[in-house]
Formats: structure tokens, C-alpha cells, sequence
């Protein structure tokens, strides 16, 4: 292909994901798909390596790009077969995020593959939210490994979902849906262009992305530049938990070593390799030309080093449900306040590093009713050294939409009496620190909260001489609540939230 050409097949795959993705959220049910958008589509090529991406979550975009190749070759794929799962020590990242992953063939042989992921508020878990304060993986839910949903076009009996106790409903029906659009659109791609200028096409797509992605790293002052942030605890003790990398920078090649984090913990701060994958190319994506594509290639400079049995590559059955929002933000901060050392002039002060995670709901079993909301909560960007921070964004690892006021009170039994910036929350600096946001919660009815939180105690740094952000807050009827809890509220209970501000800049 010449550049013309291989500019068009770029935006004709690109413009499937994002089909793929209206698709998704006109089908889904949940608020927390169909106005938050927390889900995720691309396309893979034969081999599982990733060729296009919406631009919807990092943090799923990430992983999956990193564990689909160890997915796909597992089975022996055949028209029409769909595959599921959602199993963090086999490809995910944890229960709540599930993927369906789509054969695409052309002449009767393989081309690639649809995949989404999106996070479902319901998986199975006793606990109403599906994140809970847990220490082992059973108790987050129905644990998915690879299995097919669909073999040669048929749904299989043999798996039940949360929520399609009988056939295929919901959000699920809503991710197939969106695979099956996927595959049509990609199925007519091939039609025109063949299979032999279509594999051109991927091949050629991703050798120029890791050119892009050479050529920026080596523009790079070379070293080794380390840097050590804290999680704030794990929810069954008060010690933070220490993380680190030594960042080295060389040849137009990064190379991260996360060896000296520290072990896994009781608690569920855990994350499977992925994340931590998803999280390194999240920063470094922000570093190279906005015409690279996203794809295999971009990140092929990008080398991880991780430790078995740290709390960045823990052993299977400990607690992930945090490790996924909580900690792959904390990895954001920690990389980027390595690359501050080599990129004074570019790198932002920390985030408000965390998500703010809210799952509430409750189950009626005498009825045979229940419901179960989640959602995350923006906060104050960092401030850099082309100008503030902005104020109550959802950052980094999640870039989803806030959950309107007028859906939260239409679906749930709640009553939302506060949603407003906080006031002061910004960290001061030449250019100060984005704000956070108030957000407070009446219940109308008996109801079970969890809250998975961060930088609760230790605030988001500033940079170049710039004041930390405020820590957040966490509140139930006016006295504080712990970062992480979970715990039974009753109508009329009032849970108040104040989201971290931003570091300064200067």
C-alpha cells in the first residue's frame, strides 16, 4: 500500500471499532454502559495482535492488547463461534470487565478476530456492585475462563451468565450485538481488498507505528530514572503498599522494571500482568504523535519487567477487583513521575489517582428482585507546565462519562443532593492542580455500599516545586468512612463523597 492507501485502510478499521462501539452502547441496558461508556472495542488480527481501536478505555484497550495473542490460540476457531470470559489469570483484568471475542473469516480462512469489553455492575457477586472489600477471587463473582458462547452459531446451553438465566439477554446480548457488527463491517473490508492486501495492510500499519514510536523514544534523554509512590492501604490494614519503577531509556527503546513493588496483598490491590501492560502503554501512547496508530506495533519498543507473586503479577485465586481501577492509576502516576525526570518540560503533576469507586445495591430475594449500580467518580487532573490542571475529569485509566443525576434517580432508589467542584481541592502552583468534585447520596431504601478508594491519605504530588492536591473524603451521615468498605446503609442514610484535586506545577 502507499500512504494514501494505508492512511484509508487506517480509518476504515478504525471507524469499524467505533461502530462497534455505538452499537454496544444503543443495545445496552445499564446506565453504566449505555451513559458512562465503560466499555471497549478493537479488532485483532489472525494472531490475536491488536490492528485498531476505538478510543474508549485505556485500561481495557491496554490489556487486551497484551493477553488476547495467549487467548486466541487456545481453540481451534470455526465460523460463527464467539468466545467469553472474564477470568483476570487468563486474559482479563477483573470479574466485572467481560470480553466477547469474534472469529472473522474470509474464503474459509482465519483473517481476525472482533473483540469488546465492557464492565458489567452485576457478576455474580453476593455483594450488590460486584466490588467488594475481598480477599480472594471467588468472592467477586462468577469467574469466566475462555469458553465459547456461540460454536459454529449456536448459543451453548452450558454457560450461564448473571443476568441470561435463560438465552442471551441484557448487556451480554448488547456485546454480541456488537461483535457480530464488528465482523459484517470487517467481512466487507475483505471483500474488496482481498486477503492478501488486507494482511499487507495490518502489517505495514504496525511497522510504521513502531517507527513513530522508535523515533519519539530516542528523542529521549537516555538513562535510568527511578521513581516509589504508595497505595494508601489495602483495606485490612493501615500500611501503604509501596510501588516502584526503574525506567530505563535506551536505543529508542523503553524498558520498565516493576521487580521492587511489593508482594501481594490480603486485600484486592492485586493485578494481573495485563493491567500493569495497560497502564505502561496508556503513558507512553500519550507520548507519541497523535497520527500513530494504535495498534501491535506502537508498543513492540515497550519492554515490562514484573515480579511473580507481587502485587503487579499476583498468583491466582488473590483479590483483583481493585487492582484493575485503583491500582493501574496509581502505575499511571508512578511512570509518569519517572518520565518527569527525563521530560521536565512535558510530563503533568499527579492526577487525582484513583477512580472513586461506588457500588451500591441490594437484593430482595422474597420478591426476586435486585439492583446494583456502580460507578466511578472524576477528580482533579495535575497541572502541568503548559497550564493548569482541569477540574473533575475522569482521567487516565477509566475515560468514562460521569452517571447523569437524571439516570441515577430514574433507575435506583436514590436521590443525589450534591453533585459540584470542591472547592480549594487543586494543589497551588504556578499552575495550580485541577479540582475535585462534591457528589452526595440520599438512599430511598435498604441498600448494601462498597466504596474501593484512593488517596484518602496520601495526596497526589505536585511537580517542579507545585503543592500536593487534597486527598479525598469519604463520609456516610457526616462521619468519616474508610477508604475501603463495604457495609448496609438504610433509607435515609447520606453518603457524601470529595474526590482528590490535582498536584501543582511550579
Amino acid at each position: 500500500m502507499n500512504v494514501v492507501e494505508l492512511n484509508l485502510f487506517a480509518s476504515r478499521v478504525a471507524a469499524i471499532c467505533d461502530e462497534m462501539g455505538v452499537v454496544l452502547r444503543r443495545a445496552a441496558f445499564s446506565p453504566n454502559i449505555k451513559d458512562r461508556l465503560d466499555f471497549s472495542c478493537a479488532l485483532f488480527d489472525a494472531e490475536g495482535r491488536l490492528y485498531a481501536q476505538a478510543a474508549h478505555i485505556p485500561v481495557h484497550l491496554g490489556s487486551m492488547a497484551y493477553a488476547m495473542r495467549g487467548v486466541v490460540r487456545r481453540f481451534d476457531w470455526a465460523e460463527g463461534d464467539m468466545l467469553v470470559f472474564n477470568d483476570p489469570y487468563l486474559g482479563g483484568t477483573h470479574l466485572p470487565d467481560v470480553t466477547l471475542v469474534a472469529p472473522v473469516f474470509h474464503g474459509g480462512e482465519l483473517a481476525g478476530f472482533a473483540a469488546n469489553r465492557a464492565h458489567h455492575a452485576n457478576i455474580g457477586c453476593d455483594t450488590p456492585g460486584s466490588m467488594p472489600l475481598s480477599e480472594s477471587l471467588d468472592e467477586e463473582g462468577q469467574v469466566i475462563p475462555p469458553s465459547l458462547l456461540y460454536r459454529a452459531g449456536e448459543l451453548q446451553g452450558d454457560i450461564r451468565l448473571p443476568g441470561s438465566e435463560s438465552g442471551l439477554s441484557g448487556d451480554f446480548a448488547a456485546q454480541a450485538g456488537a461483535n457480530k457488527v464488528g465482523m459484517a463491517r470487517l467481512c466487507e473490508l475483505l471483500q474488496g481488498l482481498g486477503m492478501e492486501q488486507y494482511r499487507a495492510g495490518i502489517v505495514q500499519l504496525n511497522d510504521y507505528a513502531e517507527r513513530l514510536a522508535r523515533n519519539a523514544l530516542g528523542e529521549l534523554a537516555e538513562g535510568e530514572y527511578r521513581f516509589r509512590d504508595f497505595l494508601d492501604d489495602d483495606g485490612f490494614n493501615d500500611e501503604p503498599v509501596p510501588l516502584e519503577v526503574a525506567l530505563c531509556l535506551r536505543g529508542g527503546g523503553a524498558e520498565l522494571d516493576f521487580s521492587a513493588s511489593a508482594d501481594q496483598v490480603r486485600g484486592n490491590l492485586n493485578c494481573p500482568e495485563p493491567v500493569v501492560a495497560a497502564a505502561a502503554f496508556y503513558c507512553f501512547r500519550c507520548l507519541f504523535p497523535e497520527q500513530a496508530p494504535v495498534c501491535d506495533g506502537l508498543f513492540r519498543p515497550v519492554r515490562l519487567i514484573t515480579r511473580k507473586g507481587s502485587v503487579l503479577n499476583a498468583n491466582s485465586p488473590a483479590a483483583v477487583a481493585a487492582g484493575n481501577v485503583e491500582t493501574s492509576m496509581r502505575l499511571v502516576d508512578l511512570i509518569f513521575g519517572a518520565l518527569a525526570q527525563a521530560l521536565p518540560e512535558r510530563i503533568p503533576a499527579a492526577s487525582q489517582g484513583t477512580m472513586n469507586n461506588v457500588a451500591m445495591g441490594n437484593v430482595d430475594p422474597a420478591a426476586g428482585t435486585r439492583w446494583d449500580y456502580y460507578e466511578t467518580l472524576a477528580g482533579g487532573m495535575g497541572a502541568g507546565p503548559r497550564g493548569p490542571g482541569p477540574d473533575a475529569r475522569h482521567s487516565h485509566m477509566t475515560n468514562t462519562l460521569n452517571t447523569p443525576v437524571e439516570s441515577v434517580e430514574m433507575h435506583y432508589p436514590l436521590r443525589v443532593l450534591q453533585y459540584a467542584l470542591r472547592p480549594g481541592s487543586g494543589g497551588a502552583g504556578r499552575h495550580p492542580g485541577g479540582r475535585g468534585l462534591l457528589r452526595e447520596y440520599e438512599f430511598l431504601a435498604p441498600a448494601s455500599l462498597s466504596l474501593l478508594s484512593e488517596r484518602r491519605r496520601i495526596p497526589p504530588w505536585g511537580l517542579q516545586g507545585g503543592e500536593p492536591g487534597k486527598t479525598g473524603e469519604n463520609r456516610l451521615n457526616g462521619r468519616p468512612l474508610p477508604a475501603k468498605c463495604t457495609m448496609s446503609v438504610a433509607p435515609g442514610d447520606r453518603l457524601s463523597l470529595a474526590t482528590p484535586g490535582g498536584g501543582g506545577f511550579g
